[in-house]
């Protein structure tokens, strides 16, 4: 089910106004019904499959929590091996049959018609974590396995995360039936959150996409200026469609009294590109962070090790979001940032290289989103051959058709750039800790619900809707 179909308008109110109206102690029953019946409407044969991982870890770390460690490597290995089989096996068995192809051997791995189950790397990130805190001993194993599936499943942050950890998301489903749900701040600010969200998704990202797919999709029509436009909006696109994800799934957890965690932080005014990772996608890079990146030694044995740790993670950073090499390249691209950007920090500091005024923030962002964005080409592209090929086209500096032959008509330029606008107005008052909600309300009585309210309209305005639309997928629904 998404977040912007008929189908969701019509159950999440109704899911929350029996939350409402049932009593507290069963509240995360409830929620759990929900939430397997939010999973069951794409694909009700894979919800046999969540139900397996969660009774697997959930066992996985009551073993864990009696000091034994093999119930730990068990748990994970069978999280592992799901989400091989089911994202990996084929890529595997592709790139195997190449490799026997080049040896003219006679031998092929078959190849297996397997669907991808949504959020799957997802819950599999947080059944995986939860299992390893509990070995730490940062959260003690939960033993109410309906509770424990609710963590696993609560509907909001299934398919598209962000990926919550226990000692966040379970603490407090673990206190469920005492959060005070009537507050009426509480719905505020989920409605404020929800509004946001969609106005990411169904405004700007959707719209984005029309011209971001058409150049994408036979880039061999187009050079230098279409791709690159093309590529901006992608940047654009990626981020307010996960963003608005998760400032709905953020909407409809504060609603029901549940905080879940910011997954972006402003990535597009990052200083750098290490910046640009503790602001984009937190929740994956804090997770690659904690059970990968520090396992391994982080920077605690040497640099070269260290470049080495930081080539290992973002290879895994880049897999984890697709099986297929461009993903790859994306992630190995932005292990490379980092390496250079800790080498010239090294050089910097042992030429006594002084470090640039506050005059070049404008120019540290420039340059981050410009290699941000170049990598973007290589996730976004359909294959590796599209990519190096979109690069090649690039070499064509001669525009080959108008701008409004791009899949948008001036109409929808217009809605596009000035919907833009917002987002780089709204992301840099939160760069600046500026309150837009209490400035507004300064400035004149209900200001803040005079905004909400345009942005309402905006969303049912300006949205990408109409015959022949197809509700669009988030991105991250496929990883």
């Amino acid at each position: 089910m998404l977040f912007n179909s008929y189908d969701f308008l019509l159950f999440f109110p109704l899911v929350v106004l029996a939350y409402f109206i049932i009593p507290a102690k069963i509240r995360y029953i409830w929620i759990l019904l929900a939430s397997y019946y939010f999973y069951s409407v794409w694909n009700p044969k894979f919800v046999f499959l969540l139900i397996s991982v969660t009774v697997i870890t959930y066992l996985a770390a009551i073993g864990v929590e009696r000091k034994k460690k093999w119930p730990l490597i068990v748990g994970s290995s069978v999280c592992f091996l799901v989400l091989f089989g089911f994202k990996y096996l084929n890529f595997v068995s592709e790139n195997v049959n190449r490799i026997l192809s080049s040896m003219e051997a006679s031998t092929t791995i078959p190849y297996f018609d397997i669907v991808l189950p949504v959020g799957i790397s997802f819950y599999t990130f947080q059944a995986v974590g939860y299992v390893i805190d509990v070995y730490r001993g940062k959260i003690s194993a939960e033993k109410n396995i309906l509770r424990y599936g609710l963590f696993l499943s609560f509907f909001p942050q299934l398919v598209a995360g962000p990926i919550e950890r226990s000692e966040n998301l379970l603490k407090q489903l673990r206190n469920i039936h005492t959060i005070n749900i009537y507050k009426w701040e509480n719905i505020a600010s989920g409605f404020k959150l929800m509004v946001w969200g969609y106005f990411e998704k169904v405004v700007i990202a959707d719209r984005a996409a029309i011209l971001v797919d058409t150049v994408y999709n036979s880039y061999q029509n187009y050079g230098f200026w279409e791709i690159a436009i093309a590529t901006i909006l992608f940047a654009i696109q990626i981020y307010c469609d996960f963003d608005g994800y998760t400032n709905i799934a953020r909407g409809v957890a504060k609603m029901m009294g549940i905080e879940l965690i910011r997954n972006f932080k402003q990535p597009y005014f990052a200083q750098n590109i290490v910046d640009f990772w503790k602001r984009w996608h937190v929740s994956l890079t804090a997770w690659l962070t904690d059970y990968l990146y520090i396992p391994l030694g982080g920077s605690r044995k040497g640099k070269i090790r260290n470049y080495i740790n930081i080539f290992i993670v973002f290879f895994v950073s880049g897999l984890w979001h697709g099986a297929s090499w461009h993903y790859i390249i994306w992630g190995v691209l932005h292990a490379v940032y980092q390496t250079v950007y800790k080498v010239w920090g090294v050089i910097k500091e042992k030429l006594s290289i002084p470090t640039w005024n506050k005059s070049m923030k404008l120019i540290n962002c420039i340059l981050t989103f410009a290699i941000v964005d170049f990598a973007w080409l290589f996730f976004r592209a359909n294959s590796t051959s599209d990519a190096i090929g979109m690069i090649k086209r690039m070499g064509d500096f001669v525009p080959k058709v108008s701008i409004y032959n791009l899949g948008l008509s001036a109409y929808d330029w217009k809605i596009l750039l000035g919907s833009i606008l917002v987002l780089f107005l709204v992301d840099w008052c939160r760069e600046r800790k500026i309150s837009i909600s209490e400035t507004m309300n300064r400035q004149m009585m209900g200001g803040s619900i005079i905004v909400y309210t345009l942005a309402v309209l905006a969303v049912v305005l300006f949205g990408v809707y109409g015959t022949g639309y197809d509700v669009g997928q988030f991105i991250y629904f496929q990883f």
